[in-house]
């Protein structure tokens, strides 16, 4: 019955950190240059901020058709400023470097996705 309750209590403290390192790891950090196309809350119980960012990259053939990527992200909603940079750029239309980390997993009360806005830097030119 000792083995057992060990054995019990060693696989709940497992299954804890793996779901710690699951909800707080971050998988990948790096930046996105782009215009936002779209910042807004959705959710019916959950109220979530989510964006989208148009990315224009010059297609290898034809030098002067660029070629429309989209990136899809969350933000988390203690990111007040965050949030606040996003709607302004998003109605002036100019282009900015999007700081953002990738996690192992979503849950429904952060995000629709995986990858996280956590800052906005404006472009110089």
């Amino acid at each position: 019955m000792k083995i057992i309750k060990r054995i019990i209590i060693l696989a709940f403290i497992v299954f804890l950190g793996v779901c710690i390192f699951t909800y707080w790891g971050k998988y990948e950090e790096g930046v996105m240059a782009g215009k936002i196309l779209r910042v807004s809350q959705k959710g019916v119980i959950f109220k979530t901020y989510e964006g989208k960012l148009g990315i224009e990259s010059f297609g290898a053939l034809k030098a002067t058709s660029p070629i429309s990527e989209t990136f899809d992200f969350s933000v988390e909603s203690n990111e007040k400023e965050v949030i606040k940079d996003l709607e302004a750029v998003a109605l002036t239309g100019e282009r900015i470097n999007l700081h953002y980390f990738k996690r192992y997993m979503t849950f429904p009360w952060r995000g629709n996705t995986k990858y996280f806005a956590f800052r906005v830097e404006r472009s110089k030119n």
